[in-house]
């Protein structure tokens, strides 16, 4: 089940960002000093705690998808 929970944008020092209520934050097991990655989805973003695991694989995804960026390309039609 997904719900909506509505943030606002606000200014944070000589930067703008969103506050995770705390609800958000035990739900990712996240705190202050963790960081999180934020995916593009076709319908917007999704917030994950970050996992090196994680990080290794897209790292590799995105080496694989610059290489045979052309043939992807050409799939994609």
């Amino acid at each position: 089940m997904s719900t909506a929970t509505v943030l606002k944008v606000t200014q944070i020092g000589n930067s703008v960002g969103v506050i995770l209520p705390r609800e958000v934050l035990a739900r990712l097991k996240v705190g202050k000093g963790d960081s999180l990655f934020l995916t593009d989805l076709p319908d917007g973003v999704a917030l994950r705690p970050y996992d090196d695991e994680f990080a290794e694989q897209m790292a590799v995804a995105r080496e694989i998808m610059k290489e045979y960026r052309d043939v992807l390309h050409e799939l994609a039609k």
